[in-house]
């Protein structure tokens, strides 16, 4: 088979920025207008799986033959009730009062296609919050910008430093892509498609 070139569909610089320090070269492509919705009776794990699909099919008539396409999405789930991207501040804040003193899980959802194959999993993170106060959450809102992440939080910015008391998973899944599970499953498609992906030894 020929080498694979990697395609990243997704704006988010958070996942750009991880699968770049894995050493990969890749290309990102976007489209606009990619609908986010889901069947309400799906299992929050099957929720970014499924979604990740439906990003995958917007993209691959356009694939060529020797393109892999990597299209990921991440959510938040506390107690049940799943927490996207919020609307606007007030949801934000909103999210994150739910989030303070609790814990939650995040789950990412990851699809690797192909013109020929397609496969998908996902990974899951515990995150445990510390009690926040009305004055942090209000000057995280402030400071940072919330509206772009599943749960309005990052963990790598000031609410993950003062907040989060403990996490049981991958940090990197946290942030939007678990990475090692990524290199992996990479790893396991060169051996067997007799492909090259990595680059790598």
């Amino acid at each position: 088979m020929k080498k694979y070139r990697l395609i990243l569909a997704s704006g988010s610089p958070r996942r750009q920025e991880l699968l770049s320090k894995l050493g990969i070269d890749y290309t990102v492509r976007l489209k606009n207008d990619i609908k986010e919705s889901y069947p309400a009776d799906l299992n929050p794990e099957n929720i970014p799986v499924y979604i990740s699909k439906e990003k995958a099919m917007a993209y691959i008539d356009g694939l060529a033959d020797d393109e892999l396409l990597l299209t990921a999405d991440t959510i938040v789930c506390l107690d049940g009730q799943i927490l996207g991207k919020p609307k606007d501040k007030d949801d934000a804040k909103r999210m994150l009062q739910m989030l303070s003193d609790n814990t939650h899980k995040v789950i990412t959802g990851v699809c690797l296609t192909t013109k020929e194959w397609q496969q998908t999993f996902y990974s899951v993170t515990e995150v445990c919050f510390d009690c926040l106060s009305e004055k942090e959450i209000d000057y995280y809102i402030a400071e940072y910008e919330p509206l772009d992440k599943a749960g309005a939080y990052g963990i790598q910015e000031y609410i993950g430093y003062i907040g989060v008391k403990s996490i049981e998973g991958s940090y990197f899944n946290v942030i939007g892509l678990p990475v090692q599970r990524l290199y992996r499953e990479l790893r396991e498609i060169e051996r067997k498609y007799s492909c090259s992906v990595l680059d790598k030894p």
